[in-house]
């Protein structure tokens, strides 16, 4: 079975900003670890792009939705993924006839099971989130927003529409999703969002509208070409519309159901509530996990395009790097919780940790084997307490660092293997080579200092490499890596295993895999 990681597809009105670059850089390199892990692994991401804001916001710029998103898409959002080196399998577009068959394939299939019936909506409806709001949820807005209605869920302001539209008994499905909650309880996490799920489903679920019919920008109802669906009920079928349901059964076997949903918790109710009520009406399996991350927070507010506080993911990657740019969003961040970035922040982890910690270590020790053994591994003599309590710390981190993985905890996988990298730069300093190459240049003591801080970089090359694949590429050629294998063909288990680097390989001195940079913080 394939294990498949899934980011949200994005809503394509505007151009990316650091949440969206955050889910994805944390899928990818939660997707890099399983590869090392030998597993096979999918990462899914996409676009999504129909709907009546996309509608709304081709019409302001005076042209068609088609063209206003096949011009984000191409300009914008496919460059971010090369832009911060994502290895994604799959990119998904909603306006793709391959989606546009297996929706309209999916909600034929919940038609004939009885699932869908006609009635009349005539309520609350927010455009920013395309979502129906029940009246328990509505409020008077203030402020800015004051004469407007406004959403207790996001504070979106509302309209009100009256529509014939056809409907999901989504209310029926309410005790089996308490159910699949109770029953696992891995289902939705961190628990705070699964908290908040599970008080949401309690307090009692209406039935959901999934078409519109005051507007044709979407995928036709296939009984009913007036009619265009709801456009998050056909959104959230991208996971299986990419996995070939409707067009690829072979495909659909072998990626469906996927591993994980990695989601902003802002639409987690839409992921954790009616994509697994969906599903189960399909007699289709569940994804096995809906993983809520937090929001990003820039002087203490939501990031948002209306309050001028993002900060563009190119922005941060022209001046620092993609690798610096992955290594901050995975370390200083924790996941499922929101957190507080800054441009000042970023600059300061790039130089004590990236700079002076690791881009410093792999440069002092290339260049010491270049300067006593003329560049060339020497042969170590045997291992003493002080190697040996880095073979050991190798072998625990790395075992750490599988678990943070496996609980989407990249924070705390990136800090179980730094500690390799400050015990290496701590070795050093102990041991003191260059001490004992003044002493006594042939003491076999120095070989031994120095091949086992190379081992120890061969294992942060492997060890980082879903999180900064630039540096530790650029490392692991510097260690002679290619006397080894393909850096990509290295696996976790093998991490603690000592010596693999052969004796009297070229070790290289590279650039600075992180040179100082002075600039001044972006007014």
């Amino acid at each position: 079975m394939t294990s498949a990681t899934a980011t949200p597809i994005y809503y394509v009105n505007a151009r990316p900003h650091l949440g969206h670059a955050y889910t994805t850089v944390v899928a990818d390199a939660v997707c890099r670890w399983h590869r090392l892990l030998g597993h096979e692994t999918h990462l899914l991401t996409g676009t999504d792009e129909h709907g009546l804001k996309v509608l709304r916001r081709a019409e302001q710029n005076g042209v068609s939705p088609q063209e206003w998103t096949d011009r984000l898409v191409e300009s914008e959002w496919k460059p971010l993924l090369e832009t911060l080196d994502i290895a994604n399998d799959d990119f998904i577009r909603t306006s793709e006839p391959r989606h546009e068959t297996g929706a309209q394939a999916f909600w034929q299939d919940l038609h004939d099971r009885g699932e869908v019936y006609k009635g009349e909506f005539s309520g609350w409806y927010s455009v920013g989130s395309e979502e129906f709001v029940a009246d328990d949820d509505v409020l008077d807005g203030e402020g800015d927003d004051e004469g407007f209605k406004i959403s207790a869920l996001d504070g979106s302001r509302l309209e009100h529409v009256t529509e014939e539209n056809y409907f999901f008994p989504l209310a029926k499905y309410q005790q089996r999703l308490l159910d699949l909650y109770e029953q696992n309880p891995r289902f939705i996490q961190p628990e705070s969002a699964r908290n908040e799920i599970v008080s949401f489903v309690r307090r009692g679920l209406k039935d959901l509208s999934i078409s519109r019919s005051t507007f044709d920008w979407g995928i036709k109802v296939p009984w009913d070409e007036q009619h265009v669906m709801y456009v998050w009920i056909e959104a959230l079928l991208n996971y299986v519309t990419a996995a070939g349901y409707g067009v690829d059964e072979e495909r659909f076997d072998r990626l469906w159901p996927a591993n994980i949903h990695l989601v902003g918790k802002d639409i987690a109710r839409f992921h954790a509530v009616i994509w697994p009520a969906m599903l189960m009406a399909a007699g289709q399996p569940v994804p096995h996990r809906v993983f809520a991350h937090g929001w990003l927070l820039v002087g203490g507010q939501k990031m948002s395009k209306s309050k001028a506080n993002g900060i563009r993911p190119d922005e941060l990657v022209d001046v620092f790097g993609s690798d610096a740019y992955r290594y901050y969003f995975s370390r200083a961040l924790t996941f499922g919780s929101d957190g507080s970035i800054s441009w000042e922040d970023v600059h300061a982890r790039y130089h004590a940790e990236l700079a002076n910690g690791f881009g410093n270590l792999a440069s002092r020790v290339a260049a010491m084997i270049g300067k006593y053994f003329d560049g060339a591994l020497p042969a170590p003599g045997d291992l003493g307490p002080a190697e040996q309590a880095i073979v050991d710390l190798v072998r625990e981190a790395t075992t750490t660092a599988d678990a943070a993985i496996e609980a989407v905890a990249p924070q705390d996988a990136v800090a179980a293997v730094w500690t390799i990298v400050e015990a290496l730069n701590g070795y050093l300093t102990e041991q003191a080579p260059w001490a004992v190459a003044k002493a006594d240049p042939h003491d076999p003591r120095l070989a031994t200092i120095l091949v086992t801080a190379a081992e120890g970089l061969r294992a942060l090359a492997v060890l980082l490499n879903p999180v900064m694949p630039r540096a530790c590429a650029a490392l692991w050629d510097s260690l002679g890596g290619a006397a080894i294998g393909e850096l990509s063909d290295q696996r976790i288990a093998d991490v603690a295993t000592w010596g693999q680097i052969p004796v009297g390989t070229t070790i290289t001195k590279v650039p600075s895999l992180f040179p100082r940079i002075e600039t001044e913080t972006p007014a």
